[in-house]
């Protein structure tokens, strides 16, 4: 695993179009902008998957994580989640907050494992009209 640049963005807009359907893929131009954002970080598996995250005070926010399907249960996913949460941590933040698509089963199971909660929800948040579920855990200094 390694820290995302924005010099990575192409990768990462390949890597997010293999994961995402087409009207929730992130191009290059919006992948570079997140990473730009104040107390934006982001992580690789090169070819494999990605995490971008964001801590602003004492709150994390995932903002995407994404896994290409070939690489699916095989614990991407979750080494990606931990190694957010971890530099999360180390950049202040007692707590993580994230969105998922309510119907998303495979994502929910995985931060459901990861000890997250739901904390709320935002009706027709995605292009489709899928509600977001927020999720929300506690992190623990290391």
């Amino acid at each position: 695993m390694m820290a995302a640049t924005v010099a990575d963005a192409p990768a990462l807009a390949a890597l997010h179009a293999a994961t995402f359907p087409a009207g929730e893929r992130w191009g290059p131009d919006a992948i570079r902008l997140m990473l730009e954002m104040p107390g934006a970080f982001g992580l690789l598996l090169p070819g494999r998957g990605f995490v971008l995250a964001r801590v602003a005070a004492d709150e994390a926010e995932i903002l995407t994580l994404a896994v290409v399907p070939q690489a699916r249960r095989q614990g991407e996913g979750g080494a990606l989640l931990a190694a957010a949460m971890t530099q999360a941590v180390v950049r202040g933040a007692t707590a993580m907050f994230l969105e998922v698509a309510e119907g998303n089963a495979a994502a929910r199971a995985l931060y459901g494992a990861a000890g997250f909660a739901e904390a709320g929800r935002r009706r027709r948040y995605y292009a489709g009209g899928a509600d977001a579920l927020v999720l929300r855990r506690e992190l623990a200094a290391p």
